[in-house]
């Protein structure tokens, strides 16, 4: 028998997303461009930049495929998955 908070876990780590700051740190030590990721998603560069920007957030199915790249790329690059602290503290 399957646990029912272990998978609502699991749906919900499944798109976690990091902080705009580290999404682009990500792609950018990975050697990607914002074009790059958008058309390994399936979506416009514009959405790509808006994203890591703070200014919009992906949509299910983009949102998935989105953290999956981020997680892959942050296994490959663990020190780009650090938020750098601000200079407003």
């Amino acid at each position: 028998m399957s646990d029912p908070l272990r998978r609502i876990d699991a749906l919900v780590e499944e798109d976690t997303l990091p902080t705009p700051q580290v999404r682009q740190q990500l792609r950018l030590a990975a050697g990607l461009t914002q074009t790059e990721v958008a058309e390994a998603i399936g979506v416009k560069r514009l959405a790509v930049a808006q994203w890591e920007a703070g200014r919009a957030q992906p949509h299910r199915r983009n949102r998935r495929a989105y953290a999956h790249l981020l997680r892959k790329l942050a296994a490959k690059h663990p020190d780009a998955a650090v938020e750098e602290a601000s200079d407003e503290e």
